[in-house]
């Protein structure tokens, strides 16, 4: 049998892009797999996320969908991505047990652990390129994510909601429109969600609290409604 351990990795060239829209909102996933000219296509939707989410999710599931220890070059238009991936700070953050030095949780840390384990796995290089410049595989991506988040039966994006109701449990919540924007201090709005039932989903939140500014999302624990577990509609 072959000695697998010292064979070359096979060179993945892997385009990855994540769209909200509005940002938070209904998001998608774009990823282009580039192998020796073989290319492979994977897309999609989510119910309720953030742009930065999409980005990150892009990037694990095109690690995810390689059945064997590869060298992959990601390429992104996502800064966020690509400098928090390169420069040191995601390493950091897990050190910190995803915590910052003021003590608040870091945004995305169920994604960023997920990805950290996928690049113990694959030999990972992130490249910046910049977005609707021509990129032939940059601009697929962006059209396969934008046509995610459009489509239907958007999955739910389990890890954001968690985030956001242990945000509830925050000494300064924000829990009533027109209270200051944590992060900018722009008074916040009121919006409601799409309240589309999914399998196994036992409540809903009525509303949300909403930045206009820095597109902040707040969840409101008064605003939890309880779905009737026999006909199915809002109690």
């Amino acid at each position: 049998m072959p000695d697998t351990a010292s064979s070359p990795r096979k060179q993945v060239t892997a385009f990855t892009d994540g769209a909200c829209e509005p940002n938070p909102g209904p998001g998608g996933i774009g990823v282009v797999l580039d192998y020796r000219g073989n290319r492979r296509e994977i897309s999609r939707g989510f119910r309720l996320t953030t742009n930065n989410r999409m980005e990150i999710a892009a990037a694990i599931v095109a690690l995810e969908a390689l059945s064997e220890s590869c060298s992959v070059l990601i390429l992104s238009d996502s800064k966020y991505l690509v400098d928090s991936a390169t420069n040191g700070s995601v390493s950091r953050w897990q050190e910190g047990n995803w915590k910052r030095a003021s003590g608040k949780r870091v945004p995305n840390s169920d994604l960023w652990s997920r990805l950290l384990e996928l690049c113990q796995h694959h030999d990972v290089r992130f490249e910046w390129v910049e977005g609707h410049a021509g990129n032939p595989g940059n601009e697929r991506a962006d059209a396969l994510s934008y046509s995610a988040l459009r489509g239907h039966d958007l999955l739910e994006d389990d890890g954001y909601m968690k985030f956001q109701e242990l945000e509830i449990t925050s000494p300064t919540k924000i829990t009533a429109e027109g209270q200051p924007c944590r992060k900018c201090s722009t008074p916040v709005v009121k919006k409601h969600p799409k309240r589309t039932r999914r399998q196994g989903q036992e409540y809903y939140f009525e509303y949300y609290l909403w930045c206009p500014n820095c597109h902040t999302m707040y969840i409101v624990e008064d605003a939890k409604r309880y779905f009737d577990t026999d006909d199915h509609t809002p109690a």
